[in-house]
């Protein structure tokens, strides 16, 4: 079965339906020789028997009233043949129907001299005279003590019902069989039009050609996968838009340092000294280093990141408020006159490795220390960790971009510093979303809880409350 698949997989849609129909078919054809065909012969035999049977009622109510009109016998089977045979005599009476086969009177002789019982179903074959087989079936009926009725019809006639049944069987799924391949090739060729433009579609856009144009409108999941690869086109241009302006950007903020670094040097060297004196000179060049390497180190981290992947053991075994003591540490000289209210709850574990979430919450703590009027407020809980700073409220029409690789809000510096949070965060399996508050901004970090966890945290809760 698995090579079946691996060998319809190497196929064309068209190939697959071909190959589809080709089996069916020879499954039908099976089907009608193993079970169809003996299913077929037994009941063209029965149904022989039960005409025989019809006719010999027939012609038994006929004989016992010969004054009376029997409406059957205007429909009788002219293929069948009536015979009466008289065993005192040892004659047969054709009373309908063809000549009766001197080999049949042989075997009535030679079976049925004695007293019959009902109605006895029986067969004979026999080789002619012409040296070919023949076959009848008849059935044999008492109608008096001296006299039987042979009813008998030869096979012949049998296979002709046999086959006229298989024909119009037959005839009927292949009928059947050539609606279902033209709507199924009709069906086919709405799939593969469409499929065929978008891969048209899909190698313009890798050649960046500019006609690239998709046309497809459907609604089903063709015109889902479509609608998807325009959104995607869209996307990529207003990413590669933003990547060009970065890198626009990244390429002045570099050359801005770069040339004052370098004017600076070369008049030290010459004994000028461009800020008043040497050492302000020098601090000038320090100054301006230290901004180089913030944003080659930003462009590092966010290509770091980017490669990050979640291969700590299952559970949460990190312990965040020591992670976010760190970070403080480091970033309350910043702005002095900012000041930090940290609500954390103890023991509050996080999920990943300590460096990626320091170098995330880094990012968080720094964007809300550039916007911060007065104070930050840190609010950590079970699964959850929360930055909140008094600061101007966000744009509307980024707070949804925010996380993007190049999206900068106002007054950001490289557009990179969230889109690392991102990464860090969904990578772990958490969640981060940026909102307005009525005097602020707050940034939010959490995890949402599968079944099991919430079921295992309802119990916890539970057994604490007990």
């Amino acid at each position: 079965m698995k090579r079946i698949r691996m060998w319809l997989r190497e196929l064309s849609l068209t190939q697959q339906l071909i190959s589809i129909i080709f089996m069916f078919v020879l499954l039908f054809a099976t089907f009608v020789v193993v079970f169809l065909s003996p299913a077929i012969d037994k009941f063209s035999e029965t149904e022989m028997y039960r005409v025989l049977h019809e006719s010999q009622e027939d012609m038994i109510f006929y004989l016992h009233n010969t004054a009376a009109h029997n409406p059957k016998r205007n429909s009788r089977n002219a293929s069948v043949t009536d015979v009466l045979y008289s065993r005192g005599t040892d004659t047969f009476t054709v009373l309908a129907g063809n000549k009766f086969p001197q080999s049949m009177e042989n075997y009535i002789r030679e079976n049925y001299q004695k007293e019959v019982t009902g109605t006895i179903d029986d067969k004979l074959t026999y080789a002619d005279e012409d040296h070919s087989i023949k076959t009848y079936i008849f059935c044999v009926s008492e109608l008096d003590d001296k006299d039987l009725i042979i009813s008998l019809v030869s096979d012949a006639y049998r296979m002709e019902f046999r086959t006229g049944l298989i024909n119009g069987i037959v005839i009927m799924n292949v009928l059947i069989v050539s609606i279902l391949l033209v709507l199924l090739l009709i069906w086919v060729g709405s799939l593969i039009i469409p499929l065929s433009q978008i891969r048209s579609y899909i190698t313009k856009l890798k050649n960046d050609d500019p006609s690239a144009q998709l046309s497809v409108e459907r609604n089903d999941e063709i015109g889902a996968v479509a609608d998807a690869l325009r959104d995607m086109e869209q996307e990529l241009a207003v990413q590669n838009r933003k990547r060009q302006e970065m890198i626009q950007n990244i390429s002045h903020d570099l050359k801005t340092p770069i040339a004052t670094i370098r004017s600076y040097g070369e008049s030290i060297k010459d004994g000028i000294y461009p800020y008043d004196t040497l050492e302000k000179s020098v601090d000038v060049i320090i100054e301006h280093a230290d901004r180089l390497e913030k944003k080659v180190k930003s462009l590092i981290i966010l290509n770091k990141m980017g490669y990050l992947l979640d291969d700590c053991e299952p559970g949460d075994h990190l312990d965040m408020s020591r992670v976010i003591e760190k970070v403080l540490l480091s970033l309350k000289v910043i702005r002095p006159e900012v000041s930090f209210i940290q609500e954390l709850e103890a023991g509050v574990k996080f999920h990943g490795e300590e460096e990626p979430w320091r170098i995330a919450v880094e990012n968080l703590i720094d964007n809300a220390l550039r916007y911060a009027d007065s104070h930050i407020r840190i609010v950590l809980k079970k699964y959850e960790l929360e930055v909140i700073n008094d600061g101007p409220r966000i744009d509307e029409d980024i707070l949804e971009t925010l996380f993007r690789p190049y999206e900068k809000g106002t007054g950001g510096q490289f557009g990179l510093g969230l889109s690392i949070v991102y990464q860090v965060v969904t990578t772990y399996g958490y969640r981060v979303t940026a909102e307005n508050l009525s005097d602020g901004v707050r940034f939010r970090i959490w995890k949402e809880l599968s079944r099991k966890e919430k079921r295992k945290e309802k119990s916890s809760r539970d057994k604490g409350d007990a």
